[in-house]
């Protein structure tokens, strides 16, 4: 398959993969059909999908099941008069119906919304709003059923909300009776140009209220590096992503690259993460690659690791935050494998990545992507040198845009041009980067921190910290200072062990460590206990919340 969308697809160094990598894109691209369909022609029996829950349940889809399905799904949307354009949510957790219905979407050149099942009918009426939402396939969970249909009277726009079981109350449609009923699907004469809108993923909003983001359908091709070239995978790989298919890690470690990439995808369908029970899925069902944030890998580290038998595990990524050396070193003792981090926003796919032909430094997100012209440039605009912290940019050929990057922001002309412009995509993500060109995180740029003429990052102070027995987790952000212009403070949610030592002489102690750890002038002159850190519904924490309650 891959052979299909690469000029080259087999790479001998790192050197070969920079110079020679390029994406074929098709004319009118579309997933469903070039992708999907293409291996259920040419591989039926091929396991597109490892499905199983918590409770034991098991199920295998063959490409050949994938097609029926999706086809079925497509006829049941046409039937309800959901066709190109037409804005459809999709809140259904990890259960195997998300695939059915995004896979389906693209087929009739609809535009598919995936979203998280915590959103409240509030947030749901704001989507359904600000992106004319026809229609919301849900979990059949009363809570978010109950949001629904709150949000359905006040959304105008939204003509159909349906459940997918086991709850279908009277004002929702049934959608296993409705793509069981379904005339045999029909592909729509036209379905698709390559730059029309296909995903639309509203932001987590750590600074403000979600923006949408727009991505055409081209998308996929770009998660060829994330799955072939960051995942490592291949046809005989069976792959686990940790994600929510309401987040956009989910489409880039549960379905685009993964199914170019011919890798069978393994899906665990839980209500709460267990580090014991993500380890036995590892164990029982022989996973070989294996992606998940930082916090993942902390917790399952915690466990005994020597009950469980790994030994299929031959790749590990991280992504989702930045990753803490002392979370790669001690995976890397207790498995032999490294971990090898990953870097891109829900704007993109992988920009950065620590590829197969390099050697992973702990706390470095490797290499920019070279289906990308990634750099990191200075205030001024200008190149920055070795170790000098600039912002992320990626520059945009005025007659190509890289397969993956997004739009824009849907009907945000002024927001767009505030991101994109002079050629140029601005992340308003900051790093720098070493002599051997790998790329170091440093922060979000509204999060650095200026204090006596340093600039400093959250991340290295909140790995220090966070390498302590004592926290959890923590945020770093900055306090006015009248002398310093800002000081680094620390927001800080203890371990049950150390619950009851908060006091001063934990701080001190906390303060001394991170002054070993890191450099002196970064440690935190204030730190605050609390039980948790606001946060957004994708768990994303929201330092502009602690700095906002700063200033009251």
């Amino acid at each position: 398959m891959l052979e299909r969308f690469l000029e080259k697809t087999s790479f001998t160094s790192q050197e070969d993969f920079e110079k020679n990598f390029k994406i074929k894109a098709p004319k009118d691209f579309n997933f469903g059909y070039d992708v999907v369909d293409a291996w259920a022609k040419e591989r039926p029996n091929k396991r597109a999908l490892c499905w199983t829950d918590n409770n034991g349940k098991h199920i295998d889809f063959s490409y050949s099941d994938l097609k029926k399905y999706t086809d079925q799904t497509a006829s049941y949307f046409q039937t309800l008069g959901i066709g190109k354009g037409d804005m459809v949510m999709l809140v259904l957790k990890r259960r195997y119906e998300f695939w059915f219905s995004i896979i389906a979407l693209h087929k009739l050149g609809a535009v598919a919304i995936p979203a998280t099942h915590l959103l409240t009918d509030k947030d749901i009426v704001y989507r359904c709003k600000s992106a004319d939402i026809k229609a919301i396939v849900c979990v059949g969970e009363k809570v978010v059923l109950d949001h629904v249909a709150k949000a359905k009277p006040q959304s105008s726009s939204l003509q159909h909300i349906i459940s997918i079981g086991d709850e279908i109350p009277e004002e929702f449609k049934d959608f296993h009776k409705g793509i069981e009923t379904a005339p045999t699907f029909v592909r729509p004469e036209f379905v698709n140009h390559n730059n029309d809108i296909s995903l639309l993923y509203f932001t987590s909003g750590t600074t403000g209220e979600p923006k949408m983001v727009i991505h055409d359908f081209l998308y996929p091709l770009g998660h060829i590096v994330t799955a072939s070239y960051w995942h490592n995978l291949n046809e005989d790989s069976l792959h686990l992503t940790v994600a929510d298919t309401g987040w956009g890690k989910a489409v880039w470690g549960k379905l685009y690259g993964q199914m170019i990439a011919g890798a069978t995808i393994f899906v665990y369908e839980h209500e709460k993460f267990t580090p014991a029970d993500m380890l036995k899925m590892i164990h029982d069902y022989k996973i070989t690659s294996f992606c998940a944030p930082p916090t993942i890998f902390r917790f399952m580290i915690r466990e005994d690791l020597r009950k469980y038998d790994l030994s299929s595990l031959k790749w590990a990524t991280i992504a989702g935050e930045a990753l803490n050396p002392s979370v790669y070193n001690e995976f890397y003792e207790l498995t032999g494998i490294k971990l090898r981090e990953g870097f891109g926003q829900t704007e993109t796919t992988c920009t950065v990545l620590t590829t197969p032909w390099m050697e992973p430094k702990p706390g470095s997100m490797g290499v920019p992507n070279p289906g990308y012209n990634v750099d990191i440039i200075m205030p001024d605009g200008r190149k920055a040198e070795v170790g000098e912290q600039g912002e992320i940019v990626i520059h945009v050929d005025d007659n190509h845009k890289p397969e993956g990057l997004f739009l824009g922001y849907y009907r945000d002309e002024k927001l767009t041009k505030e991101a994109y412009y002079n050629g140029i995509y601005h992340t308003g993500d900051m790093a720098w980067k070493d002599e051997d060109g790998y790329f170091w995180f440093v922060g979000r740029n509204d999060d650095v921190i200026k204090s006596s003429g340093y600039r400093i990052g959250p991340f290295e102070v909140e790995s220090a910290l966070v390498s302590h027995e004592a926290v959890v987790e923590c945020a770093i952000t900055a306090v006015p200072d009248a002398i310093r212009g800002q000081i680094v403070k620390a927001t800080v949610v203890l371990t049950k062990a150390y619950k009851d030592k908060a006091g001063e002489d934990l701080i001190k102690e906390l303060q001394d460590y991170v002054k070993r750890i890191t450099a002196p002038y970064k440690y935190p002159r204030i730190i605050e206990f609390v039980d948790e850190l606001p946060k957004t519904i994708s768990g994303k924490i929201r330092r502009v919340e602690i700095r906002n309650r700063d200033k009251q």
